[in-house]
């Protein structure tokens, strides 16, 4: 592990809301916050706002209009068969193989999306702080390169706030 960070291990989630409050109030973000559940107070005081939303819904919308055109040109234009009286066209069979297919496109690009974002990919060394971050512990981790002169000061509130470790 690279030691150019403070940690900060916490039993309880009290203690580390309290923590990240006292040392956001110093002007300090922390780096990263691992915890074993959501913490609302800690997501939202991170500021790291995510729009895989807003990429999901442009996935979803580009894969309706490609799928559907794919099938009306498929079964219409290209290669029309006209069997039992069916239309060239039959637009409300084509519904529910989009609607499974408009999902299937969304997980996959919403995966990748993520995965690109995140930085992850197949054999990379994870980095581990703690080895029990996200079992039962909370872990706050800082960079002691943004502290500065701010390093004792927040090594202290991080102790007195119940640092366990």
């Amino acid at each position: 592990m690279n030691k150019d960070y403070i940690l900060g291990v916490f039993d309880d989630e009290e203690s580390l809301v309290e923590a990240f409050d006292k040392v956001k109030e110093k002007g300090i973000l922390p780096t990263e916050v691992y915890t074993p559940y959501p913490v609302h107070e800690i997501l939202e005081g991170m500021k790291d706002k995510t729009y895989i939303t807003h990429a999901a819904f442009i996935y979803g919308l580009f894969a309706t209009i490609g799928i559907l055109g794919f099938l009306t040109y498929a079964a219409g234009i290209s290669w029309p068969l006209d069997y039992g009286g069916k239309p060239f066209n039959a637009f409300p069979s084509f519904i529910i193989v989009t609607i499974v297919a408009v999902i299937l496109a969304i997980t996959l690009l919403t995966l990748f999306t993520f995965s690109a974002s995140a930085k992850i990919f197949p054999a990379k060394k994870a980095e581990i702080f703690h080895e029990r971050a996200t079992d039962d512990k909370f872990i706050m981790v800082l960079d002691k390169k943004s502290l500065g002169k701010n390093n004792d000061l927040i090594q202290s509130i991080i102790k007195e706030n119940g640092e366990i470790e």
